[in-house]
């Protein structure tokens, strides 16, 4: 088997290294817990999902940069 090659737990897991999917994973668990019974204000939800969404854009757009 080479270095290269991923398997068991590890390809499950390999998504976890991007930042991106780690901001989207935190912020659909932080909306989940809301929709669970978790009690705050309609305004924390919204800062939690824009918060979570502008650090995506934010570091897509890093990336982006990266390669040119």
């Amino acid at each position: 088997m080479s270095e290269q090659t991923v398997s068991g737990w590890r390809w499950w897991l390999w998504p976890l290294r991007s930042r991106k999917v780690q901001v989207a994973i935190a912020t659909i668990v932080a909306a989940w817990s809301v929709h669970a019974g978790v009690e705050v204000s309609e305004s924390v939800v919204t800062a939690i999902i824009a918060s979570g969404v502008a650090l995506i854009l934010g570091i897509a757009h890093e990336d982006n940069g990266k390669q040119s």
